[in-house]
């Protein structure tokens, strides 16, 4: 403790110590440019009253009249105020001599030249001829050759003196300096914006992008339904009755990435007690049917449950009952994301991500739509395609809901996360009917009840609000705003632990809370199937992945 007190103060010395050297340097600064200017009046003044003919109004020396085309009774107070001149200036010298050495300029060569000049004054005073003259009580006329050689060699000494100070001025100019400075920082700003909006854009391309091996893999397993439907269609079969059994543990997938959405559901029977009394329900787009449903057939999920459907499946999920579905045939909207450039696409790094069509895909809006889905269920809980699950979630049928809809992990900390980061509160009815203060959650991992949202209409005030937004001034797009919305008063928190979320994006979460999360989230654009995933977090998610698949391997997954 005594050798860290001892450090703290050594530190704090230092630092006052070069604090003091830098007042010094700057009051040395000041009191130079003072009496640089004390002494340049005082000689614009010599000149008009006692007309030593130095120059009009400055030190120049080109059309002033001498010392000695003035007739006067005695010299002394011309050689004293030649002398005076010559001492000044030496100070001058030395003063920005001192300062150089202080601020360590790079040209040390100056500090030499100061002290040259002071020291060439120092001698031109102290020279023997020119001593006896101001240690004389009076001068006479005999006197005044030395004294016109005296006048010249300082006037010489003087014209130098100014001209290297010139030159050198810009090296102890500070405003001059700090305005160079300001001009460098603000361009470097400039620099930095611009590279942190490409890099930005080039991050997005990056997370949206489809890896070869994905594609391969979905076309492989396409291929093989094309080749044997008969072992993979469910059409003319009669419906489990598990699929719809209400005491059963029921989950919801919405993805059209083949291998992330295997993931989830390995992830969560894998680590489930009783693997039998679970039923997924996922849900595809027309395209990555075929090969959902090969990939779900390939192997033996322990007796659990899963059913695959297309999201066209659902007759009622067209526009006329749909918001974003009517919104994507507006043609502003989609100029507003198919038309635009790259320059443009640019310019908001902050909602650059909204451009992403993925934001008008039905599959990512189907989240408002599960009790219409499911009409038999009465709980069901809903995961992302970017999440792994590592313990058994039964305990989530378990929690009082309280009657709340929705039960969900807070992200709000401090003044982050809160309701007013998603939404216009200068809109009036945004203003009116939220608390810019009120906590946001988590999609991602979702536990709802499906009859308190029968109850609470839920669905219909999303569709409320999402006709509102259709020249999006309440919120930017994406599902997490109208979520906020719909479940303003009926969002039952969830314990952390639940759900820990930033796993494709921030590198400092703790790995003894991962570990003890029940379900990790790869939110962010670091995807786990993606070459820029981080490679610290990778292997929870690769873990789970059937890598013994013969498809799998054909197309060099993860390799």
């Amino acid at each position: 403790m005594a050798n860290q007190r001892n450090s703290r103060n050594g530190g704090r010395g230092i630092w006052i110590f070069n604090h003091t050297i830098r007042v010094l340097a700057s009051a040395i600064a000041v009191a130079v440019f003072v009496f640089f200017t004390h002494s340049f009046l005082f000689t614009s003044h010599s000149h008009d009253h006692h007309s030593l003919g130095l120059g009009s109004g400055s030190y120049g020396f080109g059309s002033g009249r001498s010392v000695l085309a003035v007739k006067t009774e005695s010299p002394k107070p011309k050689l004293d105020l030649l002398r005076k001149q010559a001492d000044d200036h030496r100070s001058l010298a030395l003063a920005y001599a001192s300062y150089a050495r202080k601020l360590k300029l790079e040209n040390s060569k100056l500090v030499r030249v100061f002290a040259d000049l002071s020291r060439n004054y120092s001698d031109l005073i102290n020279k023997p001829s020119y001593r006896a003259l101001y240690e004389s009580d009076s001068l006479s006329i005999d006197d005044e050759p030395t004294l016109r050689q005296f006048e010249k060699e300082v006037k010489e000494r003087i014209r130098v003196t100014r001209q290297v100070i010139a030159e050198a001025k810009e090296s102890f100019d500070t405003q001059l300096k700090i305005q160079k400075l300001k001009d460098t920082i603000f361009a470097v700003n400039e620099q930095l914006t611009k590279a942190k909006k490409q890099g930005a854009f080039s991050s997005l391309i990056a997370a949206k992008s489809i890896p070869k091996s994905l594609h391969c893999l979905a076309m492989r397993l396409m291929e093989e339904r094309i080749a044997h439907p008969e072992k993979y269609t469910d059409e003319g079969k009669e419906l489990p009755p598990e699929l719809e059994d209400p005491k059963l543990y029921h989950y919801a997938i919405f993805s059209d990435n083949v291998v992330a959405a295997s993931v989830v559901v390995n992830s969560a029977v894998k680590n489930s007690k009783e693997p039998w009394l679970h039923v997924f329900h996922v849900v595809t787009d027309k395209m990555n049917l075929g090969a959902m449903q090969v990939m779900f057939k390939l192997k033996d999920y322990n007796g659990a449950h899963i059913e695959v459907k297309a999201v066209e499946d659902y007759n009622f999920l067209n526009s006329s009952y749909v918001p974003v579905l009517r919104q994507l045939e507006s043609a502003n909207l989609q100029r507003f994301y198919f038309e635009n450039k790259l320059e443009n696409a640019t310019k908001d790094t902050t909602n650059m991500k909204f451009r992403n069509p993925k934001y008008l895909s039905i599959l990512n809006h189907l989240r408002f739509y599960l009790p219409e889905m499911y009409p038999k269920l009465h709980r069901i809980l809903f995961l992302d395609d970017d999440i792994v699950v590592q313990r058994d979630l039964t305990g989530l049928w378990k929690i009082d809901m309280d009657g709340k809809v929705n039960g969900a992990v807070e992200t709000c900390f401090g003044s982050f996360h809160r309701y007013a980061q998603y939404m216009n509160f200068s809109h009036p009815l945004i203003k009116e009917k939220f608390n810019p203060k009120a906590c946001a959650w988590a999609y991602g991992m979702n536990f709802f009840d499906l009859d308190a949202w029968r109850r609470e209409k839920c669905t219909e005030e999303y569709h409320y609000w999402q006709n509102l937004n259709e020249n999006r001034t309440l919120w930017k797009l994406g599902t997490l705003p109208p979520g906020l919305i719909t479940f303003y008063s009926t969002t039952k928190p969830l314990d952390k632990s639940w759900h820990v979320l930033g796993l494709g994006y921030n590198p400092s979460i703790s790995m003894d809370e991962i570990r003890n999360a029940a379900v990790v989230h790869f939110n962010g654009n670091m995807k786990p199937w993606l070459d820029i995933a981080m490679n610290q977090f990778r292997p929870l998610w690769t873990k789970y992945v059937d890598y013994d698949l013969e498809f799998v391997q054909v197309c060099n997954f993860g390799l």
